[in-house]
């Protein structure tokens, strides 16, 4: 249950980008379209794991705690050293987000349409703190999970 919990925030923040891009026109630059497919791999990692046997769960929760340190890294990374950059073209992410075709294939989720200086802001903060947040909420979820070692079954009655 934690894990298809986690694959559900983590669409809810693609989906919250997505209507702050459209509703509201806080246009995303590279860095922020690689947080998203990073969710979006994250949402994968843990609907995956929530659809295995119990024995493999904390295999899929040591991807997710993985996967979300990419994440709360990609955010922190923009935060402190895209964001200073008057212009993000041609960078790690960009790279990354034109060598895996997504742009091309799902333009509406994955294209960029900023540059990383322009740093929209949601609610008063970058958005990079938004997502490095949840990331790390996430990733601690995750950590919680493995360390106690599982995430089904673990209060059931035993006869």
């Amino acid at each position: 249950m934690a894990l298809l919990a986690i694959a559900v925030l983590c669409l809810a923040a693609v989906g919250a980008a997505l209507f702050t891009q459209y509703a509201w026109d806080l246009q995303p630059c590279p860095w922020c379209v690689l947080q998203r497919a990073i969710f979006c791999l994250l949402a994968i990692v843990a609907l995956l794991g929530a659809l295995m046997p119990t024995v493999l769960q904390p295999l899929f929760l040591l991807l997710s705690l993985l996967t979300a340190g990419l994440g709360l890294a990609a955010a922190t990374w923009q935060h402190f050293v895209a964001a200073e950059q008057a212009s993000c073209s041609l960078t790690l992410a960009d790279r990354i987000m034109s060598g895996l075709g997504l742009d091309a294939l799902w333009p509406e989720v994955f294209m960029a349409t900023a540059a990383c200086a322009d740093k929209p802001r949601l609610f008063g903060l970058p958005y990079e703190y938004w997502s490095g947040a949840l990331y790390a909420l996430l990733g601690l979820a995750a950590l919680v999970l493995l360390v106690k070692g599982g995430t089904r079954e673990r209060y059931r009655f035993r006869r």
